[in-house]
């Protein structure tokens, strides 16, 4: 893969929908964040109230002012893989659909998932001590590598193993889209293998073996019929989903399968761990051999914190629950309460025509900054 150029140092002053476009220009296609992670150390290192560490990919940069409370912004500075659709306008470099920087609709890869998040963590950090002021709460910025891949490569999860002191904290924001609204928490997730075990033959002579597909059957009927629940945790509703994602079996038109597995996937409610998640899924698929392949547990909402009660006040909307898993899990681990918070429409992340509003980025920079202003 051909890397970008290194970047001339980001200025992290001027607009911060003009900052996100920037960011997205510089192609971090996850495996390919270096030349992105040497701007935003660059740019923080210029900076004189952070102390910063960088870690391969990821970077860490923390105030030292001996307040009693530490909040923690973190985001990742992947992307999934570019559109391959031709004349798609979520790609790189980013496109203003007005021709105008800075007016209207920003489209390309990231604009939601999520450099908008991004470039408000990096507003922030330049402007957090203007005027002479100081915050009331040190904060310890996270910029990370690597989320949109398998967990095992995670940069967070890199640096909660190398660097676990430096991501102590009261409260955590992750600055994942959420359409400008907070989202606790998150839903677990586990994934399953239920297999069923036949008798080859050939298929002119079926009655000689036993169809393993066909024996599959009742594992998709239980599955259909399941009606998922939704639970109640500290206050806010969690849909849980259970579904089978993917199946496969056979190895030849002519051949009666004596193999098939049938692979499931199951969004828990954060009242549960991953051993109680499967146990539930073992009960409704009880009399077939099932194997638990992956799992990660989720987190509860944390809103009951006092940082993240005045942090839902400051928004001033409502907070939801986050449906699907997000790195608030592995704070929540640390026994880190963790929410949610970005710019841009969650529904639009990896889509071909992902974008986000200029006004949508500015207003997540407004409420952060009104929140640490306090």
């Amino acid at each position: 893969m051909t890397l970008n150029p290194a970047p001339a140092l980001l200025d992290l002053r001027q607009d911060v929908a003009v900052l996100t476009a920037a960011l997205i220009d510089i192609n971090s296609v996850s495996g390919n964040e270096t030349v992105l992670a040497d701007a935003v150390e660059s740019a923080l290192r210029a900076i004189p109230h952070y102390s910063v560490i960088r870690d391969g990919d990821a970077i860490i940069a923390r105030t030292e002012l001996g307040c009693s409370e530490r909040v923690i912004l973190a985001g990742h500075l992947d992307t999934v893989p570019l559109p391959t659709v031709e004349g798609s306008l979520g790609t790189v470099p980013a496109t203003w659909e007005s021709g105008v920087p800075g007016e209207g609709v920003l489209y390309g890869r990231g604009t939601t998932d999520m450099k908008g998040g991004v470039a408000v963590q990096l507003a922030l950090a330049a402007t957090l001590f203007d005027d002479g002021r100081q915050p009331e709460r040190d904060v310890t910025f996270v910029f990370y590598d690597h989320e949109e891949v398998e967990a095992v490569k995670s940069g967070l999860g890199r640096l909660v193993r190398n660097h676990g002191d430096l991501l102590d904290g009261d409260f955590a924001i992750l600055l994942e889209p959420t359409h400008g609204t907070v989202e606790g928490g998150c839903n677990g997730t586990s994934r399953f293998h239920a297999t069923t075990i036949g008798e080859t033959a050939h298929s002119a002579r079926a009655w000689m073996g036993s169809n393993a597909i066909h024996a599959a059957a009742p594992i998709l009927a239980r599955l259909a019929a399941y009606e998922p629940r939704t639970i109640n945790v500290d206050g806010l509703d969690y849909r849980e989903s259970l579904n089978a994602v993917k199946i496969n079996g056979g190895t030849a038109g002519n051949v009666i399968p004596d193999r098939c597995v049938v692979e499931i996937n199951y969004r828990f409610a954060p009242d549960k761990t991953p051993d109680q998640a499967e146990a539930h899924v073992r009960e409704l698929l009880e009399g077939f051999d099932v194997v638990r392949t992956d799992a990660a547990a989720g987190a509860r909402p944390g809103l009951n914190h006092p940082a993240a009660a005045s942090f839902v006040a400051a928004v001033g909307a409502e907070p939801k629950p986050k449906y699907g898993w997000t790195d608030v899990a592995r704070f929540s681990e640390l026994g880190i309460p963790a929410v949610n918070f970005g710019p841009g429409d969650p529904l639009l992340a990896h889509k071909d025509n992902e974008h986000v509003d200029a006004d949508a980025v500015r207003e997540c920079l407004r409420a952060l900054r009104t929140w640490l202003g306090q």
